[in-house]
């Protein structure tokens, strides 16, 4: 799926800690990418609601994403895929 930029939308690592989302999609940076597919299979797909819940220090790298009961580490390369729209207050 190619995602282009969209003025609600924005790269999972640029939302804020403890700032509430929708995930809007994940990027393919090349078709078949296996990264982008293991992505959906742990459940980010369109419709999920997700935070990010922690960054390491010196870079945030890596980041700690809660989806739905389950919580991930991913590295900012990896989390750049996903296309998230942030939930307003």
């Amino acid at each position: 799926m190619e995602l282009g930029p969209h003025r609600d939308t924005l790269q999972l690592p640029a939302l804020q800690r403890r700032r509430r989302a929708i995930v809007r999609g994940v990027a393919e940076p090349v078709p078949n990418d296996p990264i982008s597919a293991r992505l959906r299979d742990l459940g980010f797909v369109a419709g999920e609601l997700l935070e990010v819940v922690a960054r390491a220090p010196f870079g945030g790298d890596p980041l700690v994403v809660e989806i739905g009961a389950t919580r991930f580490a991913l590295r900012v390369r990896e989390a750049a895929r996903i296309i998230v729209e942030p939930l307003t207050a």
